[in-house]
């Protein structure tokens, strides 16, 4: 990844060789190791054991969990916050463990919607919730620093399955929760 990212260097006119450039190479496949690290990453194992019984039927919140990712179409990083919630059917997920599995799925090459379906859906199926409910607003740099450059627009996407599709005041309930 280092002699790719000094090719670019040099596609782009400049001279990877000059001083502040010689070790940009190494530090930019680093950088670019840690921001994509959810693909060595294993949900399972990052779960583990910490799912819980429980009696509780009641909603489960965790919101404004900060995200970064980086747009598959261009490379570019969109940044946000996740808002998470389901309704337990005996099993709780440990608290932790909600914002490891946005981070898991947001540290791959992503666009914003399959982001937002893949943490519904791992939640889902990792506690079989009676409904899983996923809202995600980010500010996307490939929209802020090219093309149309609009500096202010958030991009909203949402997952509800289960109760959260099914029963309106199930997923109001939530709305409203998370905009407080």
């Amino acid at each position: 990844m280092e002699e790719q990212f000094r090719k670019i260097i040099e596609i782009v006119g400049d001279d990877p060789n000059r001083e502040g450039l010689r070790e940009t190479p190494e530090r930019a496949a680093r950088a670019f190791e840690f921001l994509t690290k959810g693909y060595s990453q294993n949900i399972e194992k990052i779960i583990g054991d910490a799912i819980f019984d429980t009696d509780t039927d009641e909603m489960v919140i965790v919101k404004d969990i900060e995200l970064y990712s980086l747009c598959e179409h261009h490379l570019l990083p969109f940044i946000g916050k996740c808002h998470v919630g389901y309704l337990p059917k005996g099993k709780v997920l440990g608290l932790s463990k909600v914002a490891r599995i946005v981070e898991v799925f947001a540290r791959r090459l992503q666009i914003q919607e399959g982001l937002t379906k893949q943490i519904a859906e791992t939640i889902m199926s990792s506690v079989d919730a009676d409904g899983v409910a996923v809202v995600i607003e980010a500010r996307h740099l490939c929209m802020m620093m090219r093309g149309v450059e609009k500096q202010n627009s958030t991009m909203v996407t949402s997952c509800m399955l289960g109760a959260f599709r099914s029963h309106n005041r199930t997923r109001s309930e939530f709305l409203s929760l998370i905009h407080k």
